[in-house]
């Protein structure tokens, strides 16, 4: 098959010919029909999160089941499926207790050594050296999981946009349903209005959210957010965000506030644009080590809460997720900006890199060059 490989640090998105991989136990294979450009895929590339290389990234997934390995119930042969970027063990402590976000062989085996859980990579290059997989390693043409990772589609939905469900949307309901426990009319601010802090707002309003304020530097971005589901839109490069929120909020500030971007300067302000006793949720992922500042007087008086949101649960998530996409509660297709092939993965990461995508882009697998 085809992937694109990752080589060496800040080093190009190398289309290559590797050895096709198979599943083993517990596992699928699917062949890939698109797979989300998400911006942490950069924190590896760049090296600032530590992973091995060679690797593939890529770690939203949509596509079809075209072989299942020993023990595997529930989904088949010709399954058309989304595959999540967390892929559950199933069996360990946190896993057991519904905590599959924070599954230990996931971080301990996929996260920090590129491979499955018997602690061997099912990629290979032409050569028969081992690729890490991040995640499945969804930048190529066929992916292996664990199936506990993957939910099967409703017919109703296409195959190519729900991709994004698997990391994107997954993030952000975990955030907005888990962590925040939305309640009905609460006003939302989303700090970053990207790919993932659009799918927050997105998320929030389909949950019942009253006021979403999101919160970015590029005009455009915002307009895309407001397309979405945003109800006001505030230009942190035009002034003091923090005031702002509270001019629409008559000085209260946001009942919950998510900071998607994963800077210390958004760290900050997530803390000061939440009204008092409210939520901060931080999902934007920074560097190994980055770290952050926060007024303690104010966090202690005004009985504020710092919440880190990591991913949701796919077993129960994607399906919900999924039935929220049937129902027209999420717009996919409008989430989905840009669509590249796999042989501009690398044009597609720079752009990422840039910022200069709004929103979400996609690798479609099939798609001409």
């Amino acid at each position: 098959m085809r992937a694109a490989v990752v080589r060496t640090p800040s080093g190009p998105f190398t289309v290559e010919e590797v050895r096709d991989p198979s599943p083993r136990a517990g596992e699928i294979m699917v062949q890939v029909a698109a797979c989300g450009v998400c911006h942490t895929d950069l924190h590896i590339h760049d090296g600032s999160v530590a992973f091995p290389l060679p690797c593939v990234l890529g770690h939203e997934v949509s596509g079809t089941v075209v072989e299942t390995g020993a023990g595997v119930t529930g989904l088949q042969t010709g399954d058309r499926v989304v595959g999540a970027f967390i892929m559950p063990c199933g069996s360990c402590a946190m896993c057991a207790a519904g905590r599959e976000e924070l599954c230990e062989p996931f971080f301990a085996h996929n996260r920090l050594k590129g491979t499955l859980y018997d602690g061997e990579t099912r990629l290979h290059d032409a050569a028969g050296e081992p690729l890490a997989m991040y995640s499945m390693g969804g930048l190529g043409e066929l992916a292996v999981m664990p199936a506990l990772a993957a939910a099967r589609l409703p017919d109703e939905l296409p195959l190519i946009e729900p991709a994004i469900l698997g990391c994107a949307l997954l993030t952000a309901y975990g955030a907005v349903r888990h962590v925040a426990d939305l309640q009905p009319g609460q006003t939302v601010a989303v700090v970053g209005a990207g790919g993932v802090g659009t799918s927050i707002v997105q998320v929030a309003r389909a949950l019942g959210a009253g006021r979403i304020i999101a919160v970015d530097t590029a005009a455009d971005k915002l307009a895309a957010a407001t397309a979405l589901g945003a109800t006001h839109v505030v230009n942190a490069a035009a002034g003091d965000a923090a005031d702002a929120v509270r001019e629409l909020t008559r000085g209260a500030g946001a009942d919950v506030v998510f900071e998607a971007v994963g800077l210390p300067a958004t760290f900050r302000q997530a803390t000061e644009i939440v009204a008092d006793g409210g939520r901060c949720v931080m999902v934007g992922i920074a560097p190994t080590g980055r770290t952050a500042e926060v007024e303690i007087t104010r966090l202690v008086r005004r009985k504020l809460q710092i919440l880190g949101s990591f991913g949701g649960r796919p077993r129960a998530d994607l399906p919900a997720l999924m039935r929220m996409a049937a129902d027209g509660q999420l717009d996919l297709r409008g989430a989905i900006s840009e669509r590249f092939t796999l042989d501009q993965a690398d044009t597609a990461y720079t752009r990422l890199r840039e910022g200069t995508i709004v929103g979400r882009a996609i690798i479609e697998m099939d798609a001409a060059a």
